[in-house]
């Protein structure tokens, strides 16, 4: 299977990092073919200008700027999100992301009704995320970010996509033996893919 694994964190010695490098050992030594996007490092810029969402809507002219990543999603089987949760969602660099690559055109085609899924190709979805908060509390204020992705994200893609979530709660309290255990789920989990 062929992985687009998109991996949002500004340093690259955090925890983050742990987890993109721990995912990609255990895909490839399953056989996986992975290709990594970095945003940060590629210093992709998440911002949509004033002129790119004025050709937002005209598919021959939306993709400037970003050929690259539309050609990785398109050729890619599964999908892979490794990121922080900040404020309950995905950060900023990997929204624009969403808003930049996942365009009419490649993700999704304007009908008259409901809008027609173009990832097709796309059979599953992983996302690799820590919380600072505790899981009641995602719970209470009803997973924002879990409903963007099972509801919104995968809606463009394979109609039998699967989402797989693998994460870690209350990142700023857990000590190093409990980090470590996560990785290990984590690499388990994914060598199963």
């Amino acid at each position: 299977m062929r992985v687009l694994m998109i991996y949002c964190h500004p340093r690259p010695d955090s925890f983050a990092a742990a987890l993109r490098d721990a995912a990609r050992t255990s895909l490839e030594a399953a056989g996986h073919e992975v290709e990594l996007r970095d945003l940060y490092a590629e210093g992709f810029n998440p911002a949509l200008s004033a002129e790119e969402r004025g050709r937002y809507h005209s598919v021959t002219d939306n993709l400037a700027g970003v050929e690259t990543h539309v050609h990785s999603l398109q050729q890619a089987d599964a999908l892979l999100l490794v990121h922080p949760t900040w404020w309950y969602g995905m950060p900023a660099m990997l929204k624009g992301w969403f808003d930049r690559v996942w365009a009419p055109g490649v993700a999704f085609k304007l009908g008259d009704g409901a809008i027609t899924p173009l990832l097709t190709n796309i059979r599953r979805i992983g996302v690799i995320t820590t919380y600072g908060s505790p899981n009641w509390l995602l719970w209470y204020i009803g997973h924002p970010d879990r409903k963007l992705v099972n509801r919104g994200i995968r809606r463009l893609c394979a109609r039998d996509c699967r989402t797989d979530w693998y994460t870690l709660t209350r990142m700023d309290h857990r000590t190093q033996a409990e980090c470590t255990r996560f990785l290990t789920h984590v690499e388990q989990a994914l060598a199963r893919w």
